[in-house]
């Protein structure tokens, strides 16, 4: 491969970012409830508070302002499933050329909305990513239309690696930076820009289970792509690296980790009841990976990146309520009762007795193994944890009720 990227690249990027109505410098703070989960001192770098929501403005803007410097190109095209949608619908319209951002048609309908919002001309095509690329590329008809990959491309990473450079200003005794990786730009970048100002720095990337790629990549030399991606975490749902981004990730990066989407929705509630901060399943992926057993930082300063923060409403519930049923905050009770009238009075009392709220309540006459005159009632129900909801199951069963119980 003849293309690569280089920290004076990184440097030169840098300079064109000055302008902070694009690109501002964004906050770190300290999280005591993590650190001490870690058993270390715990940074958190607030780049979902960047303009776009995430760190995708820095590659775009980096690469569109070397072809306006060209002077050869009046239109840019991309492929996204969101966030680098607006950053590169942002870059454009602020250095004064048109956009077309095709996005899978299952993108979430607020990144779509931010796009437009933009400046960009949207068009939904593809069920998933690689789709949305193929149809893409397919769209550069001219010399005057330039494609701009969301990180196969030495500019797009030169851009995300300013933010390693911002990171090492931040905290220069970092031990370890955990960083989240879909197609490999940013932490390509990170990476690139630790290894100069920082090289005892351990950097580590993140996958999420359904979308890793980068593991299998590594062993067999060569970018593997997947045929579908399956997580919760559509900002790194990309199913594949570039030969770029693996020889990066090679030559800089230390460890990589997968973690599911159980533990990503773990980490976003995490982040809202204790940081405070609303981010998507790709930004919480690297406090996910601090707090799976995959990952050892005790002891360690440790700079965990929050890189996105477009989290979809629909998805948010889907993320909610997957993390509270984890914690058994949600639960489902299968009671076995003699259908008589009453007895959904008696149990729900003894439910609501231990202030745990119904939520729904059905029959279920049509089981194999039910006596004739039998029934289950099936209640899912919300608690405040994992005591709260034995305290209830113990109340049903000491009154002569048979429960089993499961997650709703």
């Amino acid at each position: 491969m003849s293309e690569s990227v280089t920290f004076a690249d990184i440097e030169a990027a840098r300079e064109r970012l000055g302008d902070e109505s694009v690109v501002k410098r964004t906050p770190v703070e300290r999280s005591t409830s993590l650190g001490e989960l870690t058993d270390s001192e715990v940074h958190l770098k607030m780049e979902h508070l960047q303009w776009t929501g995430s760190f995708k403005t820095r590659g775009a803007y980096n690469k569109i302002a070397q072809l306006v410097e060209d002077g050869e190109t009046d239109r840019v095209v991309a492929a996204s499933a969101g966030n680098h949608a607006q950053g590169v619908a942002l870059a454009a319209t602020t250095l004064g050329i048109d956009s077309t951002i095709v996005m899978p048609t299952a993108a979430p309908q607020a990144k779509v909305d931010a796009t437009r919002g933009y400046g960009a001309r949207v068009e939904l095509v593809g069920q998933d990513f690689q789709e949305a690329m193929d149809h893409a590329q397919g769209l550069v008809e001219d010399d005057a239309t330039a494609f701009v990959h969301a990180y196969d491309d030495p500019a797009i990473v030169a851009g995300q690696g300013t933010l390693g450079i911002e990171m090492c200003e931040d905290c220069a005794d970092v031990n370890t930076v955990v960083v989240p990786i879909g197609g490999g730009g940013l932490i390509s970048g990170i990476a690139t820009a630790f290894s100069e100002l920082s090289p005892d720095t351990r950097v580590v990337g993140v996958q999420a289970e359904g979308a890793a790629t980068v593991p299998d990549s590594l062993d067999k030399g060569i970018p593997v792509t997947l045929d579908s991606v399956n997580t919760i975490a559509d900002g790194i749902a990309t199913g594949g690296v570039s030969e770029l981004t693996l020889s990066l990730i090679e030559e800089h990066v230390d460890e990589i980790v997968t973690v599911t989407d159980g533990e990503i929705a773990r980490a976003v509630l995490l982040l809202m009841e204790r940081a405070k901060q609303v981010v998507e399943g790709a930004g919480a992926a690297s406090v996910a990976a601090l707090l799976s057993d995959e990952l050892d930082v005790e002891g360690e300063t440790v700079f965990a990146l929050l890189c996105g923060g477009n989290l979809d409403m629909t998805m948010l519930r889907t993320v909610l309520i997957h993390a509270l049923t984890d914690r058994e905050q949600i639960l489902r009770l299968r009671v076995r009762i003699t259908d008589r009238p009453g007895e959904m009075n008696t149990i729900s009392s003894l439910i609501g007795g231990h202030d745990a709220n119904i939520r729904s309540v059905r029959h279920d006459r049509s089981v194999p193994e039910l006596d004739v005159g039998e029934a289950y009632l099936v209640f899912e129900i919300e608690t405040s944890g994992t005591g709260h909801a034995r305290t209830v199951i113990r109340s049903i069963r000491d009154h002569g009720y048979e429960v089993s119980h499961e997650n709703a």
